[in-house]
């Protein structure tokens, strides 16, 4: 039985790499949504390095802790610091045994994967170019050694479902006698986001997610909106509505605000209030509610337009952050780099005497910079970006983190901005890559001055 009502779960990322900071962990966050859209509760995320002993602690602190499901990823490769199945092996009182069905899939995996290396001279085929001890002169690969690493991931804990593998190394879901159901992924995130609902859908994860609680959840994204701001009006709304059935969480990322609304079916009703009554209070600031990036909702808004960009302190990255979305094309006409003065006034005609009587990084050098992107690619709206992004070359009027934006559409119809954005130089970079969208989407609003 659970120990409490709904399910609860715990995550476990293994990785030495990741104690080192040299590698960030993608998969811890990315299973907490995953489990949260499921509606299991989250309680942490460790990180421990690929030590059995660590992975053994961390496993029986979440069992400790009450959780129905653990669920791990790393250390299910076949070299010697791969521990993870078993170190879950002890931590459930079983033996590991051989999975010879895996086995072999495995081993016809990694045949494949040899097999599409470049041939030896001659053209004969790798697999009868083996020496007798064992050794491939042309591919440089033991296949004695390879027999060890592929028999080494198929040994699976005693009673395990076994998820099929997306790399070579299969999946685990084990469960513990009184105790929680563990999910073992691979450390790839590729690998474990493509294992993910097969593990799920094995008879001991249903059997734990068959108690869990899906809450409904509203995601808003505001920006230009301080976070006291919004502390404010939750405090407001608080004091005339029950609020208590519903989690509010806010968080300040990638300079957006976002706030999310969780409750259950009981909580409909106030969750659609506040959600109201953020609206009127701060509609100006609203981008979504439904969760929707930014990058989403302008590719909507630009739906029949030509979008034209100039960027200087900015580098390409507004453009590349534009075009990495599918279908982008359908929209961006292109982007012009002018990093130098010549640059500016060359390829996007802004007048040498602008930039010598304002500067390069200037309000004014900004909207002729959209101005003569909107001419060059024939756009209809354009926007452009400069700034000093650091860590040199600031002054006391035009600081470090000092950024022109203009979006200009052919209308005539202007927004402009010329703040100071905090940080170093790639705080400066990514943050103007931001404003610079939102400035785009307001634009498209049907903001701006003629």
């Amino acid at each position: 039985m659970s120990r409490v009502a709904g399910a609860r779960a715990g995550i476990v990322v293994t990785g030495t790499e990741l104690l080192t900071g040299r590698v960030v962990d993608r998969n811890g966050p990315w299973l907490a949504e995953r489990l949260g859209e499921l509606g299991v509760e989250v309680l942490d995320v460790l990180l421990v390095g690929d030590r059995p002993d660590d992975l053994e602690a961390a496993l029986r602190f979440q069992a400790g802790r009450g959780v129905d499901l653990v669920v791990t990823s790393g250390g299910l490769g076949p070299t010697a610091d791969d521990l993870t199945a078993d170190a879950v092996a002890r931590f459930a009182g079983v033996d590991l045994v051989l999975d010879e069905a895996m086995e072999r899939r495995i081993a016809t995996i990694v045949a494949g994967f040899a097999g599409r290396r470049r041939e030896p001279p001659g053209g004969r085929s790798p697999a009868r170019n083996i020496d007798p001890d064992g050794r491939s002169p042309a591919l440089g690969i033991d296949t004695e050694a390879l027999r060890v690493a592929t028999r080494k991931q198929a040994m699976v804990p005693s009673g395990a479902a076994v998820v099929a593998p997306a790399g070579t190394a299969p999946g685990l879901v084990v469960p513990v006698p009184d105790g929680p159901t563990v999910i073992v992924l691979p450390g790839p995130p590729r690998e474990l986001q493509a294992m993910w609902d097969a593990a799920v859908a094995t008879a001991p994860a249903r059997t734990v997610l068959g108690r869990a609680r899906p809450r409904r959840s509203i995601h808003l994204r505001l920006f230009g909106l301080a976070e006291s701001d919004i502390a404010a009006t939750l405090r407001e709304v608080g004091a005339r509505l029950d609020l208590s059935r519903l989690e509010i969480v806010t968080c300040l990322r990638d300079f957006e605000l976002e706030v999310d609304v969780r409750g259950g079916p009981e909580s409909d009703a106030a969750s659609a209030q506040l959600v109201e009554e953020i609206r009127a209070r701060h509609g100006r600031f609203l981008v979504s509610t439904d969760g929707s990036s930014v990058d989403e909702v302008l590719a909507g808004l630009l739906t029949g337009h030509r979008l034209g960009l100039a960027e200087s302190c900015t580098g390409g990255l507004l453009a590349g952050r534009i075009s990495a979305r599918p279908g982008s094309s359908a929209h961006l006409a292109g982007s012009v780099v002018a990093y130098s003065n010549r640059a500016k006034v060359e390829l996007l005609g802004v007048p040498a005497a602008l930039i010598e009587q304002h500067g390069a990084v200037s309000p004014e050098v900004a909207t002729a910079m959209a101005t003569g992107a909107l001419r060059r690619f024939g756009a209809d709206v354009a926007c452009a970006v400069t700034g000093v992004a650091g860590p040199g070359g600031g002054t006391r009027t035009k600081p470090v983190g000092y950024v022109c934006f203009c979006a200009r559409a052919a209308d005539g119809r202007t927004l402009a901005r010329d703040p100071v954005l905090p940080g170093g130089r790639a705080d400066v970079r990514d943050r103007s890559v931001v404003v610079a969208m939102h400035l785009l989407r307001r634009l498209l609003l049907g903001e701006g001055r003629r």
